[in-house]
C-alpha cells in the first residue's frame, strides 16, 4: 500500500481526483436524467407545446429544485386520460339521448314502442306480421314471437308518411 507523503494530502492524490470527476459526472447524469423526466412528463401532462418548453427550463435551470417545483404545478391528469374521460361522458350523454327519442321528420317525441308518429304520422318502424310488436331495422327476427322478418318489410316505407285512407284506420285501433 503506498503511504503518502508527509508534503502530499488526499486531496492532491489521483484518487481523490478520479473519485471527484466520478461524482460530478454522476450528479450531472442525475440533473440531466431529471430534466428528461421533467420532459416526458410534461408532453403527456400539457397539451400546449410552449408550456412544455417552459416546464422544460423549470426541470433544467434550478438544478434539482426545478423538479420538485414541476412536481408541485404540474397538471394532475395524462392528457389520454382526460381524453379517455370525454369519450366516456359523451358515450352516456348519447346513451342519455336515446331516451328522449325524437321523430326525424317533425322532431316530436316519440317512444321506441311508437309504429308511427303521432304528430306527422310518419312511419318510424314496421310491425310485426304476427304479434305487431315493433321491429328495429336490423332485426331478422321478431324478438316477441320469433316470427322471421322478411328483409324487403323492413326497407319498404319507413320515414314515409302514411296514406289517408290508412291513418284513419290505424287512429281506430
Amino acid at each position: 500500500m503506498h503511504l503518502l507523503a508527509a508534503d502530499e494530502s488526499f486531496f492532491d492524490s489521483a484518487t481523490w481526483t478520479v473519485s471527484r470527476n466520478l461524482a460530478l459526472l454522476a450528479v450531472v447524469l442525475v440533473w440531466a436524467a431529471t430534466a428528461y423526466w421533467v420532459y416526458k412528463d410534461a408532453r403527456r401532462r400539457v397539451d400546449d407545446p410552449w408550456l412544455v418548453v417552459m416546464a422544460t427550463l423549470l426541470g433544467v435551470v434550478p438544478p434539482f429544485l426545478g423538479p420538485i417545483l414541476y412536481l408541485f404545478f404540474r397538471p394532475p391528469e395524462y392528457l389520454d386520460d382526460v381524453r379517455e374521460r370525454e369519450l366516456e361522458i359523451r358515450a352516456i350523454e348519447e346513451r342519455l339521448a336515446e331516451h328522449d327519442l325524437r321523430c326525424p321528420v317533425c322532431r316530436g317525441r316519440v317512444e321506441a314502442s311508437y309504429l308511427v308518429c303521432p304528430v306527422c304520422t310518419t312511419r318510424l318502424k314496421q310491425a310485426c306480421a304476427e304479434c305487431g310488436s315493433p321491429l328495429e331495422r336490423i332485426w331478422q327476427a321478431c324478438p316477441h314471437c320469433a316470427t322471421p322478418v322478411p328483409p324487403s318489410l323492413l326497407a319498404d316505407d319507413l320515414l314515409q308518411p302514411l296514406p289517408q285512407s290508412r291513418r284513419r284506420r290505424e287512429g281506430r285501433r
